[in-house]
């Protein structure tokens, strides 16, 4: 009898983990970048560690080509979710495609600007006629840059400006070819660990830039609302790992991402960067939050700029109803 019993409690759980696995959803993401950067590592941990399983996720990366084009194939409903930069949906939602930000991860700007120590810059005041690397011209990197110049009295007419990719900007930065760059941390760690001294200064101090983000069609985020909740949960807790311990974090990233093997120390580097300059909660923004006023402030610049030709109503290009 009690052989029984085991017996069908055992065969009791079996039913339950296999419901439970068929009740995974399956979900595709879209990064705008390869999802080997560091850059995206919160998703790699909560993929790694689990926790998009336990949100019952089933969860695929895919590669596209930069956020806009991401939130292109979000909107036609190519990939479930997606990533790019908190500003992105400003300008696509411009341009019709109904996609707004369902996570903003972290409370500060991605793009940070760094410069080589020997090239006479202390401040962005001084790039005028100096060469300042970004990733493309129709990039975050680049209508960042826009803003900080603007803020001190500077065009793009009063900067070498050139667009040459992440590889190039950390190349030619070594080369002496580049005095400065608009960037992500990790092109400055890179560029570092060559043995060429950097000074940097995160953008959100004279321009209100805004981190990575997570974006969703406005069709799925009323028809799938649960993918959207446990997708940011799971993200946002491996956010919650890297701020809480960057040393164990980064082991458990290279573990899961073996392209890393023999960088811990740099990955770590990276890791630390991000948990003090960019996922840093705001004043009245809880991670993974987007403030309006920010959005608006950033929108108002771009429309200005003629970087978007109509602005928006702000609530259309986010909603915070997923931050718990």
């Amino acid at each position: 009898m009690k052989r029984l019993l085991l017996k069908t409690v055992a065969a009791a759980v079996i039913a339950v983990s296999a419901t439970a696995a068929m009740a995974q959803e399956k979900v595709t993401y879209l990064f705008p970048a390869p999802d080997f950067l560091p850059a995206f590592a919160p998703f790699q941990l909560a993929l790694g560690k689990g926790y998009f399983a336990d949100a019952n996720l089933d969860v695929t990366f895919q590669v596209g080509k930069g956020g806009a084009d991401v939130a292109t194939q979000v909107a036609l409903g190519n990939a479930d979710l997606g990533g790019g930069i908190g500003d992105t949906p400003i300008i696509v939602r411009a341009n019709g495609l109904p996609i707004r930000g369902v996570a903003l991860l972290g409370g500060r700007g991605l793009t940070q600007l760094a410069w080589r120590t020997d090239s006479g810059i202390t401040g962005p005041e001084d790039f005028a006629g100096k060469s300042i690397g970004v990733l493309a011209f129709q990039d975050t990197t680049y209508y960042n840059l826009l803003g900080v110049l603007a803020s001190v009295g500077l065009s793009a007419d009063d900067v070498d400006i050139q667009a040459v990719g992440s590889g190039g900007i950390i190349q030619l930065s070594i080369a002496g070819n580049l005095d400065g760059l608009s960037g992500v941390p990790e092109w400055i760690a890179a560029i570092e660990g060559a043995g060429v001294e950097m000074d940097q200064m995160p953008v959100d101090t004279v321009f209100p830039a805004m981190a990575q983000a997570i974006f969703a069609s406005d069709e799925t985020i009323a028809e799938r609302p649960e993918i959207v909740e446990g997708f940011v949960g799971a993200v946002l807790q491996g956010i919650r790992d890297i701020v809480a311990d960057p040393a164990q974090a980064a082991k458990d990233y290279v573990g899961f991402v073996p392209q890393h093997a023999g960088t811990e120390d740099q990955i770590e580097a990276i890791m630390r960067s991000y948990a003090a300059l960019i996922y840093p909660e705001g004043e009245n923004q809880p991670l993974g939050a987007f403030d309006p006023e920010r959005i608006a402030a950033v929108q108002a610049f771009y429309v200005e700029s003629g970087i978007v030709q109509t602005a928006v109503p702000v609530d259309e290009l986010y909603t915070n109803d997923f931050i718990k």
